[in-house]
């Protein structure tokens, strides 16, 4: 006979949040969070699992067909699709357009949302009541940036060793539905299934086929913020206790969606930044990296996927890489 869940209360997300709090763990100074866990021996050993050169980018293009687009319940609170906009182009040049110097050539500008696409959130995106991950007062983000906890104390960060746990492909899917907890068993499972195991310091990457599904589908409606299949609140538990540096899937905001409560919108991410110190990534494209370990049976390989390091930023885009 199935056990019955508790209902996700506050009570619970209090006691998870003192419970998993990585406050002070790393010093009072500490700003990378659980970025700690990984050492340069586990760096030389993800090295190592380089083996036939094989580079999979885990990133959507960032243009104007990017997941901010489509219809949605929700609100994008201010997000857009990056707008690419030429300085100079080739057809200046033909007519002799020159800058001062006389140089014939292009140049462009973006403006985006540093989350518009793949990307990671940093730790001074989400407070927890009013601190941010270490205890920092959250009146240190200001128009200015973030004093503390800025993306680009992450600049030499976020390489190591990648595992990828494709739950759907666990599961015999091609995709979970909108709305499914993923559960630690199912973390469990799929670890079994791929006959990988997860350990400190690693860079997980976790497939719920949402993305395929939106991708199939020729439409981004319901995606950013929606609906979604994604992480249940039980595996913050799971991620503490095997140490990992950061966590990201192939959806909008990783959780599942809706949340498995009323009393609080995203109550993982309330536990996983601010209290953990995890860096999180979202919007990651997983599909031809969860193709190809099908194929091979290998789900670990060396990943490296840096922030931009804008000073004070709560987030950045970027274009991770899976190295086999």
């Amino acid at each position: 006979m199935a056990t019955r869940r508790r209902k996700l209360t506050m009570e619970l997300i209090r006691a998870a949040a003192k419970r998993l709090r990585n406050w002070g763990r790393w010093g009072r100074d500490d700003e990378i969070g659980t970025l700690n866990f990984t050492t340069p021996e586990d760096i030389v050993a993800a090295a190592q699992l380089v083996r036939k050169g094989r580079v999979f980018s885990l990133a959507l293009a960032f243009d104007a067909d990017g997941p901010q687009g489509g219809k949605s319940n929700y609100p994008a609170m201010g997000r857009f699709n990056p707008i690419h906009l030429m300085l100079r182009t080739g057809t200046d040049a033909y007519s002799g357009v020159l800058d001062h110097r006389g140089i014939r050539g292009a140049d462009d500008v973006i403006i985006m949302p540093l989350q518009a696409g793949t990307q990671w959130d940093g730790l001074a995106h989400i407070f927890y009541e009013d601190r941010m991950y270490n205890g920092y007062d959250c009146r240190l983000v200001t128009t200015g940036g973030a004093a503390r906890n800025g993306i680009e104390k992450t600049r030499d960060k976020m390489v190591g060793r990648g595992v990828l746990l494709d739950v759907a492909r666990a599961k015999g899917s091609e995709w979970l539905k909108d709305g499914y907890a993923i559960t630690n068993r199912d973390l469990d499972r799929a670890m079994k299934s791929q006959k990988v195991e997860v350990r400190r310091g690693d860079f997980l990457l976790v497939r719920t086929g949402q993305m395929k599904a939106k991708l199939d589908a020729g439409s981004w409606d319901g995606y950013p913020g929606g609906d979604a299949p994604g992480l249940g609140f039980e595996t913050l538990d799971w991620l503490h206790a095997r140490e990992v540096a950061a966590v990201a899937t192939d959806t909008w905001g990783v959780e599942v969606r809706p949340n498995q409560t009323r009393e609080a919108n995203q109550p993982w991410h309330w536990i996983s930044i601010p209290n953990m110190g995890l860096t999180v990534g979202e919007i990651f494209f997983l599909e031809e990296l969860a193709d190809d370990c099908a194929e091979d049976g290998r789900y670990e390989f060396m990943f490296a996927g840096p922030a931009l390091p804008v000073t004070g930023a709560v987030g950045s885009p970027a274009n991770p890489l899976a190295i086999k």
